[in-house]
């Protein structure tokens, strides 16, 4: 309605200015510490690329995941690649997929600069035990820090 004070604003007090405070124009500078991510150059993204890891040498296994390994498929710029297969059957909730997802491409990201320039699957092969999230993540990382550990040597 035209004469309430709603409609005109009279309502509506601007927010008070802070001392010092200043208006910022896009996201803060990020420095290298927060810059470490997992590239697209690391990652496996055809289906041939998965098929042709799998088909290759597996490297590694323990209790959860099996680790193999095929030549690259991109000659010119050889480095270490990672897939990964986390089937539903395994681990049924997406949050625990995820979770193993996100560990596994840290600790690759960690020991990537270590391992041979191949293209690697990590594939998990046994039904992941009921436990907290926490609990998960910790037992995924010390088994694929054993694993890439084995293959860097």
């Amino acid at each position: 309605m035209p004469g309430t004070p709603a409609a005109s604003g009279a309502g509506i007090l601007p927010l008070p200015e802070r001392a010092g405070s200043r208006q910022m124009e896009g996201p803060p500078p990020l420095s290298a510490m927060t810059r470490a991510r997992f590239p697209a150059q690391a990652r496996l993204h055809r289906p041939s690329e998965f098929a042709a890891a799998l088909k290759g040498r597996r490297l590694a296994r323990g209790a959860m995941f099996v680790v193999s390994a095929a030549a690259p498929a991109d000659e010119a710029d050889p480095t270490a690649r990672l897939g990964l297969v986390i089937a539903k059957r395994f681990a049924p909730l997406a949050t625990t997929r995820n979770a193993i997802k996100r560990v596994l491409r840290e600790a690759f990201r960690h020991q990537r600069q270590g391992l041979p320039a191949r293209d690697y699957v990590v594939r998990l092969h046994s039904r992941v035990t009921p436990a907290t999230l926490t609990a998960l993540k910790r037992a995924v990382r010390s088994e694929a820090d054993a694993l890439f550990g084995r293959i860097a040597k």
